[in-house]
């Protein structure tokens, strides 16, 4: 091998084996990469140029609200047994959060077996109650009730003539998500427009 020939190869690999420069992530990158761990630092569920979460809500809800969520989830479903009867196994565990409680409709019961669960137990003494319209006159004695027109939080109560259930969401046009105790004979998700379906009020027990 020339001389000429040794250097060239030792010109060679010494290229080879110099460290290549590390390439710069690009300003708009790492602005989106910075952003994206803000949102998860603050729970966001919002990444840059992803489309909003459906479902998301206006009002965070208070911790006694969270804590009747998270009892009154795992029943969704629950049905009278048999249909009309407005008693089941469960049902009838639902009837014990209230004093004095006897078969009958029990979307009170189901709302009084909540709080309960949840420990924020309405009526004064924690009693709960089988009426909704008692339900809402203690909570309007207590200084826990919102008038019809109010926006609600997940978990607060919410009542109409003769029928009570539970906030779960409100999205950010006013839509409200519930679950309700004796609704179609059993616990059941619905949706309302911005005034709840009509309802008279809300209650927030924490």
């Amino acid at each position: 091998m020339s001389l000429d020939t040794a250097l060239a190869r030792i010109a060679s690999l010494q290229s080879m084996l110099q460290p290549q420069p590390v390439q710069q992530a690009s300003p708009q990158l790492a602005t989106q990469f910075s952003g994206a761990l803000q949102g998860a630092a603050w729970g966001s569920t919002t990444v840059p140029g992803a489309a909003p979460v459906a479902g998301a809500t206006s009002a965070p809800g208070t911790p006694a609200g969270q804590a009747i969520l998270n009892a009154i989830r795992p029943e969704v479903g629950v049905a009278e047994q048999p249909p009309g009867s407005n008693d089941s196994p469960r049902i009838a565990q639902y009837r014990q959060a209230t004093a004095g409680s006897g078969v009958g409709p029990w979307c009170a019961y189901f709302v009084s077996w909540a709080a309960r669960q949840a420990g924020v137990p309405v009526g004064d003494s924690g009693q709960g109650f089988g009426r909704v319209d008692d339900v809402y006159a203690w909570a309007q004695k207590a200084g826990k009730a919102l008038p019809a027109g109010a926006t609600p939080a997940p978990g607060d109560l919410i009542v109409w003539d003769e029928h009570i259930g539970v906030v779960e969401s409100v999205d950010a046009d006013g839509t409200i998500h519930t679950i309700e105790g004796n609704s179609s004979d059993k616990v059941s998700q619905r949706t309302y427009g911005a005034d709840g379906g009509g309802a008279v009020g809300y209650v927030r027990l924490g």
